[in-house]
C-alpha cells in the first residue's frame, strides 16, 4: 500500500504544492495523515473481519453498489497508472537518456513480467519493497542536501499562514483515494488474512502503511521546501525534478530519475493488481483470467499514454478525484461495519465509526467545493 501511494503523482503534488503553499504546506499534510488513518483503520477492520473484496462488501450493503464502487476505483486506477507509466518513462529518461516511450514501454513489460511469473504475488511484494527502500534513501538524501528550515515547517504545521482545501483533498486521494486504500486490505485478504484473530495484525499494518506514506511525504515536503525558500524556481514540466537538480545538481537529478522510475513502476504494479481485484468480482470470466486482464490493464494505460501524454496536470487532477471517491468507499465501509449479517458478532469501534464519519463527511464537503472551484482551472 505505502509503495502504491508514494508514485509519480505523489512525487509531483508534493512538489507543485510546497512551491505553492511554501511552509503552510506542512498544515496539510499533517492534515492529510488524521484523514489518512481514520479512513484505513475502518476499511481494512471491515475488509479483514469479512475476508471479502470490498466490492464484495458494497454489494452487501446494497445490491449493486459493488458493481458501482468497482467501476469508480478502477477507471480511477487506469487514470493513474497512465500517470504512472508516463512517471516511469521520465525516470529513465533522465537515469539513462532513454526517450521517455522507450522508457515507458521497458517499464510497463517489466510490470507484466511480475504477472506472468510463477507465484507472482509474492514476488511483487519483495519487488515494491526493495524498491520501496530505494525510494526513501535517496530522498532522505536530498533532504539533507537542501538544508530546508526546519523550524519554519514545525510552526508551520500547527499555524498555516494559508489553507489551501485543494492540496487537501489533492494528497489525501494520493494517498489513500481510489485504488490506493484498498491495496493493502486486498493482499491481506488474498493471502489468507482474516477474521477477528487477525485486527491486531491488520491495525498495525494499516498504521505503518501509513506512517511510511506520510514520512516520505514529509521528508520529499522538507527537501522542496529548502529549494523554494531559497528562492529557486521549480521547471513545472517536471517539478520533483527540479527539486533533486537545484539541491545536488547534476548528481542529484540523476538520482532522481532512479526515484521516480522507483515510484511509478511500484505504483504501476500496485494500480493494476487493485484495480484488477474490483474487476474479478463482476464476472466468473474475470476471476478465472485475472493475470491476463491485469496484462491488458497495464497494456492499456501505456498505449494511453503514448496517445495522450500531459503526466504532470493528469497527476493533480486524478488525485483530487481520488479523493472524491473516498467518501463513497469509507461511507459504504462503515454501514457495513454496523450490520451482522455482513460482519457476524464483530463489534466495531464506536471512536473509529465516529472519526470515520466525520473524515468521510469533511471529505465529501471539502471535495464537492474542489469540484466547483478548483478542478475546472485545471483542465485551462
Amino acid at each position: 500500500m505505502a509503495t502504491s501511494a508514494i508514485g509519480p503523482g505523489f512525487l509531483t503534488q508534493t512538489a507543485v504544492f510546497t512551491e505553492r503553499l511554501g511552509a503552510s504546506f506542512a498544515f496539510a499534510i499533517l492534515v492529510s495523515v488524521v484523514i489518512d488513518l481514520a479512513a484505513q483503520l475502518n476499511i481494512w477492520r471491515v475488509l479483514t473481519v469479512t475476508g471479502k473484496r470490498a466490492g464484495e462488501v458494497a454489494d452487501a450493503v446494497a445490491p449493486g453498489l459493488g458493481t458501482v464502487l468497482a467501476l469508480l476505483v478502477a477507471l480511477g486506477g487506469l487514470a493513474f497508472n497512465i500517470g504512472n507509466v508516463a512517471g516511469a518513462g521520465l525516470g529513465l529518461e533522465v537515469a539513462f537518456g532513454l526517450p521517455v516511450w522507450w522508457g515507458a514501454v521497458l517499464s510497463a513489460t517489466l510490470g507484466v513480467g511480475l504477472f506472468l511469473v510463477k507465484e507472482a504475488g509474492r514476488a511483487m511484494d519483495r519487488f515494491s519493497v526493495a524498491l520501496g527502500f530505494v525510494l526513501v534513501a535517496l530522498t532522505w538524501y536530498v533532504a539533507f542536501a537542501s538544508a530546508p528550515p526546519l523550524g519554519e515547517a514545525a510552526l508551520r504545521s500547527v499555524a498555516p499562514e494559508r489553507i489551501d482545501v485543494l492540496s487537501i483533498v489533492t494528497i489525501v486521494g494520493g494517498t489513500v483515494g481510489g485504488y490506493i486504500t484498498f491495496a493493502g486490505a486486498h493482499r491481506l485478504v488474498d493471502a489468507g488474512v482474516h477474521g477477528t484473530g487477525a485486527l491486531g495484525k491488520v491495525t498495525r499494518s494499516a498504521a505503518s502503511a501509513i506512517g511510511i506514506a506520510s514520512l516520505m511525504r514529509a521528508v520529499l515536503f522538507l527537501a522542496a521546501l529548502g529549494v523554494v525558500s531559497r528562492g529557486l524556481t521549480l521547471d513545472p514540466a517536471n517539478p520533483p525534478a527540479s527539486v533533486f537538480r537545484h539541491a545536488t545538481g547534476e548528481v542529484g537529478y540523476r538520482l532522481f530519475g532512479i526515484v521516480m522510475w522507483s515510484a511509478a513502476i511500484t505504483s504501476v504494479v500496485g494500480a493494476a493488481y487493485t484495480s484488477v481485484s474490483f474487476l474479478r468480482d463482476l464476472h466468473p470470466q474475470l476471476e478465472r483470467h485475472w493475470s491476463r486482464v491485469v496484462v491488458v490493464f497495464i497494456a492499456v494505460s501505456t498505449i494511453a499514454f503514448l496517445l495522450i501524454g500531459r503526466p504532470v496536470r493528469t497527476l493533480v487532477l486524478v488525485g483530487a478525484i481520488n479523493g472524491l471517491i473516498l467518501p463513497i468507499a469509507l461511507g459504504t465501509m462503515l454501514v457495513a461495519a454496523h450490520r451482522p449479517r455482513i460482519v457476524g458478532s464483530y463489534a466495531h469501534p464506536k471512536a473509529l465509526t465516529a472519526l470515520g464519519a466525520l473524515v468521510a463527511a469533511v471529505m465529501a464537503v471539502a471535495g464537492g467545493w474542489v469540484l466547483w472551484r478548483d478542478l475546472p482551472a485545471l483542465f485551462r
